[in-house]
């Protein structure tokens, strides 16, 4: 698609107030730090997460379904969903190994969630890496085999009895830990500020897809 010239056709449908607010929105999105959530069990768990991240301008969710697949929760995130870019991987056999290829091949680090004898604390990590955090189920956690072909296990270092925060806050725990470090997230190039921005009128636009399509531009 001429992301472009979609923009172009549609932002006549969009008042001056919102393209400023897409565009604020933009210039604080990141593909620095992702998550990964593998054969996740219980959906309202990864909905609050999600609705966490966009909130937080992470851009990128990978979804790992070798058992389990997700389906979002709309009463808990509150739109979120339609913002952000969620990757599944269901089409193998092996979909860990897709995920992790994908994920290396894009210059991620990807560290485990795990309170495994190798452990390292968040803090000790480089927030200046590309970096991916792997999230297993509530009950079990990740996978023998995710942890294995992780570069490393990553943990919350916890002051109480209990050994692991729940899902949604384990993840938002470990961007804001990141995001505090940083200051500002690392941006978007502009390319991709232009793909996302087109994606979203059309999100925006009521019957985008027609008025591109009756304007020749293939959707």
């Amino acid at each position: 698609m001429d992301h472009q010239r979609a923009i172009d056709i549609l932002e006549e449908f969009v008042s001056e107030n919102k393209q400023a607010h897409v565009g604020r929105v933009l210039s604080q999105r990141t593909r620095h730090v992702t998550l990964v959530f593998e054969d996740i069990d219980k959906s309202h768990n990864v909905s609050a997460v999600l609705r966490t991240a966009e909130c937080m301008g992470i851009q990128d969710l990978h979804f790992i379904q070798n058992k389990n697949s997700y389906n979002v929760n709309p009463g808990i995130t509150q739109g979120a969903a339609k913002w952000v870019s969620m990757l599944h991987h269901n089409k193998y056999g092996n979909n860990i190994d897709a995920c992790y290829d994908e994920l290396r091949n894009n210059g991620y680090k990807i560290f485990a969630t795990s309170l495994n004898h190798t452990s390292r604390s968040i803090h000790e990590l480089n927030p200046s890496d590309k970096t991916a955090f792997v999230f297993g189920t509530e009950s079990d956690g990740i996978s023998e085999e995710a942890g294995e072909k992780a570069d490393g296990f990553v943990h919350i270092p916890m002051q109480g009895f209990t050994e692991s925060f729940n899902l949604s806050v384990s993840a938002a725990i470990c961007l804001t830990i990141f995001k505090l470090k940083l200051k500002e997230w690392p941006p978007l190039t502009d390319q991709e500020k232009l793909v996302l921005r087109s994606e979203w009128y059309r999100k925006i636009v009521r019957e985008a897809d027609l008025i591109l399509k009756t304007k020749g531009l293939t959707v």
